[in-house]
């Protein structure tokens, strides 16, 4: 477990990314290593490139980071031990003196595009939306006066022009990044939450059991989420982050007891 100080830690890049800004954060003095998908970012760490991963984990407005969610959950060698949260502030870039008016194609992330669907319907209703692997990565493809790109107010340049304003539909807008290393957690592991992920029987009240076990040793649930299991059609992945400290004795029995009822269970990280 390298719940400590990494040397090398993964974020999607390039620089000026909002996991940059996540990652500088959680991870003070290490040396950032920008990648361009979170699969590159996980396998570094799996393949030992890397001591640690910053990844976006929800959004505010979009909700869960769900490939985020099923990479932790694929890899039982990995866990989160830190938790970091980013006000996002997206701009419109173009080129410097573009006419605006003639925008015909926006790149961005593709979380950023669906966070400011209302400013592009509104403004830029027949424009062509394109997805790109970062929001800082999307500038690169501004290089038409009818091109634009939504990125963070961070990656402000020479030779682009940035929107004065925020454009996000929503402007209390937040992403959590969990910060994720080799290794399970330690017992002694002081924590404010606990993320683990779960699967129950399939029959009428096997989830209503699993919240009454949580209601039953005092813990507030902060967060619930479901996936669908790829191989099993109608069976479901619970994800639920607990508000505890891991290394309580009541909170290790509440988990025992919560693994005993279900099918698959799993501590994902704490934090």
């Amino acid at each position: 477990m390298q719940s400590g100080t990494q040397k090398k830690v993964g974020y999607l890049g390039p620089e000026g990314s909002y996991c940059e800004i996540a990652a500088q954060a959680m991870c003070s003095g290490a040396q950032l290593v920008p990648y361009a998908n979170f699969y590159l970012i996980v396998n570094s760490l799996i393949n030992g490139e890397t001591d640690a991963a910053v990844l976006p984990i929800e959004n505010t407005i979009n909700g869960a980071v769900r490939q985020n969610i099923d990479l932790l959950q694929a890899h039982s060698g990995l866990s989160a031990v830190c938790q970091y949260t980013v006000k996002i502030d997206h701009r419109l870039f173009t080129l410097a003196g573009a006419d605006r008016s003639g925008i015909t194609r926006i790149y961005s992330h593709k979380q950023a595009l669906d966070q400011c669907s209302e400013f592009i319907s509104k403004n830029y209703p027949y424009a062509v939306t394109v997805a790109t692997d970062s929001t800082s990565g999307a500038l690169a493809m501004v290089n038409s006066p009818s091109y634009a790109a939504i990125a963070g107010v961070q990656c402000e340049r020479s030779g682009l022009d940035m929107s004065p304003e925020c454009i996000s539909d929503e402007k209390n807008n937040y992403t959590h990044f969990l910060k994720v290393v080799r290794g399970g957690i330690p017992e002694d592991f002081r924590s404010e939450r606990v993320f683990v992920s779960l699967t129950c029987p399939n029959v009428p009240g096997g989830l209503l059991k699993l919240l009454q076990i949580i209601y039953g040793f005092g813990l507030n649930m902060s967060e619930i989420e479901s996936r669908p299991i790829k191989d099993k059609p109608g069976e479901y992945r619970f994800f639920v982050e607990l508000e505890a400290d891991y290394s309580s004795r009541k909170v290790k029995d509440a988990l025992a007891e919560l693994k005993k009822s279900t099918n698959s269970f799993r501590v994902l990280g704490c934090y």
